[in-house]
């Protein structure tokens, strides 16, 4: 089939739209719904100039969504003195699997002259999530464990470079997935939480003083899209499935997601169109811009934010560590 756009083979045909599009053309169509978001959530504030650049962490985690992100991102802003990247790489300390993927890292950020940080929970925590998932102490599945402690180590790292905002590769199936389970799960505050700290234009959310504020540009772009535009683009993507990957819910929910974007091509699109505006309606009720975000202390044993004397993190590792 030919490109809609030119007489080039297509590579790719989206069905929610109808479009085939040759290798250029998708590239620029994935492109321009990055810099779109970009525009539309404001993540380049009118204040940001070359004397007083903003920093932007990527969390860079080699997978085929971080690379990417990082790729547009440097290309959108590889001439503007306004915007530095920093690529924060975390090993989790699972053996094969995540030595691949930081070679991955490596390869981009010196191929795209980004600075580039590694930090692995060996040395911050005195664990291995391969060491991890034996103890198992609490009796979670590994990305509960690792989940906890990765978000850490993004904030707590965001933090240390004085970063303006810490930006992570969430794909549109990603999103939509997560919508989908907070609206199963009837947790409005959740909602409500998730626009503030992700998903609002940046004029629009409430104040998050405690936390890097994050924003999430690869979220209009359908999973299979960043998978070939890695493909296409012929970047350094580590696209394999985490050893100890076992999210039962979300599994369930990314099944039933698939079959609904299968006999009705845009639903995903669909979710998140409506999930946003409901998002922001449950912030305004429920979100820090109304006062009603719970009131952060510090932990007792690290000062990270949290509502509890001791945060999840540090209570996770106290569990590991006594066995």
């Amino acid at each position: 089939m030919d490109c809609d756009k030119c007489d080039r083979e297509s590579v790719m045909h989206a069905a929610y739209s109808g479009l085939h599009l040759c290798e250029d053309h998708f590239v620029a169509s994935v492109d321009k719904r990055v810099r779109r978001r970009i525009r539309e959530d404001d993540l380049v504030p009118s204040d940001a100039t070359p004397e007083d650049p903003q920093t932007w962490v990527i969390g860079l985690s080699g997978g085929k969504d971080s690379v990417v992100l990082t790729d547009i991102l440097h290309r959108t802003f590889e001439k503007d003195p306004r915007i530095e990247l920093v690529a924060l790489t975390i090993h989790e300390g699972i053996e094969g699997y995540r030595d691949e993927s930081v070679d991955a890292c490596e390869e981009l950020t010196e191929r795209l002259d980004i600075r580039h940080e590694l930090v692995t929970y060996e040395d911050e925590f005195d664990v291995r999530m391969d060491d991890v998932v034996e103890k198992d102490p609490e009796g979670m599945a590994a990305c509960a464990y690792c989940g906890v402690f990765r978000r850490d180590l993004l904030s707590k790292y965001a933090e240390r470079f004085d970063a303006d905002k810490l930006l992570t590769g969430h794909n549109l199936d990603d999103e939509a997935e997560t919508a989908l389970m907070n609206f199963l799960e009837g947790d409005v505050a959740q909602i409500a939480k998730h626009f503030d700290a992700s998903l609002g234009n940046f004029e629009e959310r409430g104040e998050q003083d405690d936390f890097v504020p994050r924003a999430k540009p690869l979220r209009d772009v359908p999973e299979k899209e960043v998978a070939l535009y890695a493909h296409v683009k012929d970047l350094p993507a580590h696209i394999t499935e985490c050893p100890h990957a076992e999210e039962a819910y979300r599994g369930e929910i990314q099944e039933l997601l698939y079959q609904l974007e299968e006999n009705h091509p845009g639903t995903r699109h669909s979710i998140m169109s409506g999930y946003e505006e409901l998002a922001a309606l449950a912030a305004e009720e429920f979100g820090a811009r109304d006062g009603g975000s719970t009131d952060l202390g510090e932990c007792e044993q690290c000062g990270a934010s949290t509502t509890r004397d001791v945060c999840r993190k540090c209570s996770l590792l106290e569990s590991i560590h006594a066995v």
